[in-house]
């Protein structure tokens, strides 16, 4: 679909400055222009038509001449009507010539970025420096496991995509600041890194971002993150007839220790028949990975389960030691454990009668009764930021716990992260539900709830002083 009349130069410089848009055919160019030219300069336009009958096929790019114009646009007009009694358009910064899918407004490649700092900046310095370019979700510093000092090289992870490129285009040139990749096995050293703006770069962030999470996650399957030696809690499962998020968590909640169980979809919310699989210790992920890799489920689909990278260094004598002598011992309790039958029956509801079934959300809090959750195209009108601890509730259980405030659109789960988001299509049930629930404990995680945007007067202040 793309162009190749115009010059990859002008398609990617600078990034991110150009958008895709997903609209009705009946869309004109001047249409798009009218809504679009508030944000910025555009210097091209271009509706995708059919090569024999010219017609619109219903989709365009539109190019700014700023990576922030752009972010901004796709953040104010993704979902909204250009043309009264027509389809709402979806917006998405456009993929690159390195890059294998359009990325969305909670892309984390594009609200995270990465800078070199003096090796004397604390992370309120850090903070301080950049707040002036929007709300800063988190900063870490990056030091050395030895020694505990700053290696002089930072993250800032903004809430926005435009706030990081704002970031990016007006602060200090010394900072360096360009978006942080995702981490990849042939990833640079942070020497390399420097040398090649665009490059790719791996970096230890005590706690934040371990899992090489991106938008598009299906080279997991093809082995380009995990090889025979490595063993780790995370697991990813594919699977080629669909598979609910519900089946994936009941079939490997089977195993104790499960706390995080995500489906994989593609940017526009179908499903990859990818499940994330992650638990608190590693014998568990053993001992799952061994009993369930083609394991029939359902009945004449196998399903492949492989270890993912989750990030932790393994690479010493000790580590090596020590991750062979939980797999031996997990090795022998999977001989010893369950078949495969007596697996499905477990999954399917015929637990022996002796367990007792726990409701699944636990908590002191009075709930208000179950409600439908709102079709997944509505507007969003608010969203909640939630942060749990020790980690995230899965996401049926959050489902059924936020949606009972009325109209919730979406649960996300930040991937490899203890926060989330939650959608709600009318603000004051997602008021409601913060009031609620902030503060409290829910199967044993305790939830922070807050508002994830700041008050749209706000917003609007700071964008003019920029």
């Amino acid at each position: 679909m793309e162009d190749n009349t115009r010059p990859s130069s002008y398609l990617d410089d600078p990034p991110n400055s150009r958008l895709f848009l997903v609209t009705s055919k009946c869309i004109t160019e001047d249409n798009i222009r009218d809504h679009f030219s508030a944000f910025g300069e555009i210097q091209d336009i271009w509706l995708v038509k059919d090569k024999q009958t010219k017609e619109s096929k219903g989709v365009a790019f539109v190019k700014f001449a700023k990576s922030s114009q752009a972010c901004t646009a796709m953040e104010e007009m993704h979902g909204k009507c250009l043309v009264e009694g027509t389809k709402p358009i979806k917006v998405f910064i456009a993929q690159s010539r390195s890059s294998g899918s359009h990325r969305d407004v909670e892309d984390e490649e594009l609200t995270r970025i990465f800078v070199m700092i003096p090796k004397t900046f604390t992370e309120e310095d850090l903070k301080d420096t950049f707040k002036e370019y929007g709300n800063i979700e988190y900063c870490i510093i990056i030091k050395n496991k030895q020694t505990g000092e700053s290696k002089g090289l930072a993250y800032v992870r903004f809430h926005k995509p435009s706030q990081a490129a704002m970031a990016i285009e007006n602060c200090d040139k010394t900072y360096r600041a360009i978006l942080a990749e995702p981490r990849t096995k042939t990833s640079p050293t942070e020497n390399e890194y420097f040398g090649n703006s665009r490059s790719e770069h791996v970096a230890n962030e005590s706690g934040m971002g371990g899992y090489p999470f991106s938008a598009d996650n299906s080279n997991y399957a093809s082995g380009d993150v995990w090889n025979s030696d490595m063993i780790t809690r995370c697991l990813m499962v594919t699977s080629r007839a669909a598979i609910t998020q519900e089946q994936a968590y009941s079939l490997f909640d089977l195993i104790p220790g499960m706390d995080y169980c995500e489906m994989q979809r593609d940017q526009y919310g179908f499903s990859k028949g990818q499940a994330m699989i992650r638990y608190n210790n590693l014998g568990s992920a053993v001992y799952a990975k061994e009993k369930l890799n083609g394991f029939e489920y359902p009945p004449g689909n196998r399903l492949v389960v492989t270890y993912v990278d989750d990030g932790e260094d393994r690479t010493s004598p000790v580590g090596k030691m020590a991750m062979q002598l939980v797999a031996a011992q997990m090795m022998s309790m999977v001989w010893n454990g369950p078949t495969g039958p007596q697996l499905m029956k477990t999954s399917t509801g015929y637990a022996p009668p002796a367990t007792s079934q726990k409701p699944r959300v636990q908590t002191d809090v009075n709930l208000p009764s179950i409600k439908k959750m709102a079709p997944s195209d509505s507007a969003v009108k608010e969203r909640l930021f939630v942060i749990f601890n020790p980690s995230p509730l899965p996401v049926d259980v959050l489902e059924d716990l936020f949606c009972r405030f009325g109209s919730l659109i979406e649960v996300y789960l930040v991937p490899g992260r203890n926060v989330g988001y939650m959608k709600y299509a009318d603000r004051k049930h997602a008021n409601e539900a913060m009031a609620a629930l902030h503060g409290k404990v829910v199967n044993g995680v305790k939830m922070k709830v807050m508002l994830a945007d700041p008050p749209k007067e706000e917003s609007h202040k700071r964008q003019r002083t920029y």
